[in-house]
């Protein structure tokens, strides 16, 4: 068990996986540079947004330093009073929270706003650490009890409405179980019933989701509407060709044909400015990202870290597939960030603990190869 003296500290710090601070590190600062031209268009807010960004930059430093500290092992200790707290700010966010685009995911304070269903995600991979590693599901009723632990959480996302935060619960409750061994005949239980639900599920979507997905099968439905932001996206993205117009060259974002350049469609900018090769440099680091974080797990000896680093991995590998496949039209629009790339305080936060948990798994590991060395 980790205590909190300096020395403990230093000795975590000099253990981190200097590699994925330093990839992560670069990835912040392609976002910052990507918001900030972003918002340098017309209204001319590009210096505000990245000099936001960049104070959340250091604050989620902080936090992942803070977690390493703390240790992945005390927090599943406090794992089902940060699930109670999680649930009831989620309620609060349904009460209080005011409606922005038909949905509730923001409670302001004061001149920064709070998405409690970021944070969430980090409750639902500790909290469903926590049962697995008691309650393996190598049969059905632990596999079902699992189940029921993460769906009050999907629930009270989906009705926020958050149909893009709901899809990546699912993704880190299905990567969470796999690792912990579940048999694969539950799984396609899960698919089979989905399916046979799913023409139902589409009488109880709202209009604007329905067209979303109407216009992600024909964009030219609705071109000035539901299908714009998919028209001009695919157009930046295209429009960056080979080696991209250059930084603050984007016209898409500049003249505000590209709505929310700054948060959803922050892929967009950045392959408009940077184009292919740029593109193709970024996904390089998401993979050398994915690579360490997979590393960390292979590397710990124990079954929770295992699950942890599998339920981290598959939340930013869905969102960053989510993300960037919406901007080039091979998947739906959701209004899923970008991880480390696009602006937002609890994003960029939340990610930075949950990475600050696989370090933990990582340091944990080192320190235990260590002991056993001596």
């Amino acid at each position: 068990m980790n205590d909190f003296s300096l020395s403990t500290l230093r000795d975590d710090l000099v253990a981190l996986d200097k590699l994925l601070f330093g990839s992560l590190a670069m990835l912040v600062i392609l976002g910052i540079v990507c918001i900030f031209s972003a918002g340098s268009g017309y209204e001319g807010r590009g210096g505000v947004y990245a000099t936001r960004q960049l104070g959340w930059f250091a604050i989620a430093c902080v936090a992942y330093v803070t977690v390493i500290a703390i240790g992945y092992e005390r927090l599943l200790e406090l794992a089902y009073p940060i699930y109670g707290v999680t649930l009831f700010l989620l309620l609060f966010t349904l009460m209080v929270a005011p409606q922005v685009k038909g949905a509730q995911r923001l409670i302001p304070l004061g001149f920064i706003r709070f998405q409690p269903s970021e944070f969430a995600k980090i409750s639902l991979i500790i909290v469903l650490t926590k049962f697995l590693s008691r309650y393996p599901p190598l049969s059905i009723k632990p596999f079902l009890g699992a189940l029921g632990v993460g769906l009050p959480l999907l629930f009270l996302v989906l009705i926020q409405p958050d149909v893009g935060s709901g899809m990546v619960y699912v993704v880190i409750i299905i990567s969470m179980l796999f690792a912990a061994g579940s048999s694969l005949k539950y799984f396609c239980s899960i698919a089979i019933t989905g399916m046979v639900m799913l023409p139902f599920a589409w009488f109880y979507l709202k209009d604007y989701q329905k067209m979303r997905l109407l216009v992600f099968l024909d964009p030219t439905r609705d071109p000035l509407g539901a299908g714009y932001n998919a028209i001009q996206s695919r157009i930046a993205v295209g429009s960056g060709s080979l080696w991209g117009k250059g930084f603050l060259q984007g016209l898409q974002s500049k003249l505000r044909f590209l709505p929310e350049p700054h948060t959803d469609f922050i892929f967009s900018v950045y392959a408009e400015e940077f184009g292919f090769w740029g593109s193709f440099l970024l996904l390089v680091i998401f993979g050398l990202v994915f690579a360490r974080i997979i590393t960390a797990g292979l590397k710990s000896r124990d079954t929770r870290g295992k699950i942890i680093v599998v339920g981290v991995a598959g939340w930013i590998w869905f969102q960053m597939f989510e993300s960037i496949g919406m901007s080039i039209g091979i998947m739906p629009i959701t209004g899923i960030p970008l991880p480390f790339l696009s602006y937002g305080g609890s994003a960029l936060l939340s990610v930075s603990i949950a990475l600050g948990l696989v370090g933990s798994v990582y340091v944990g590991s080192a320190k235990r190869y260590k002991q056993a060395r001596m």
